[in-house]
């Protein structure tokens, strides 16, 4: 059993609170964290999800990197939208089921290759959608 104890910050101007702000953690299992201006926290909780085999975990990190090299939100154009919400539907299938239905995955499999296509596929992120392609592929055989 761990004690998590602090000690009273100086006063007068001094310790990470006189500087604008600071991060103390005495432990922490999981989750994220981000400071900053710009900071930006992603956590994927895999916890009470099914066990997945190579090619499924394969194919999720795939997807987890293609759904970070999409652009954000107001950046995103109709086939950057498109693909974004085919890849968090795979996404949450392989999470909570350790399989994706073959339905959608020949369905997500047409949406990466008509973006690759397209004029919204950004040169960082087609490494990442080629290792969907291939994962799908893979998985359907």
């Amino acid at each position: 059993m761990s004690q998590n104890t602090t000690s009273p910050q100086p006063s007068g101007g001094e310790g990470p609170d006189a500087a604008g702000g600071g991060v103390t953690i005495g432990s922490m299992s999981g989750g994220s964290i981000a400071t900053g201006r710009d900071g930006r926290a992603v956590s994927y909780n895999t916890t009470g999800g099914a066990a997945l085999d190579t090619a499924h975990q394969e194919l999720l990190t795939a997807v987890r990197e293609l759904l970070a090299e999409l652009p954000d939100g107001a950046g995103r154009g109709a086939d950057d939208a498109a693909l974004h919400d085919e890849l968090v539907g795979l996404q949450e299938e392989i999470t909570r089921s350790g399989t994706a239905e073959q339905g959608r995955l020949t369905r997500v499999l047409g949406s990466v290759r008509r973006w690759l296509g397209s004029q919204a596929a950004a040169a960082g992120a087609v490494a990442s959608a080629t290792a969907v392609v291939q994962g799908i592929a893979q998985l359907l055989g």
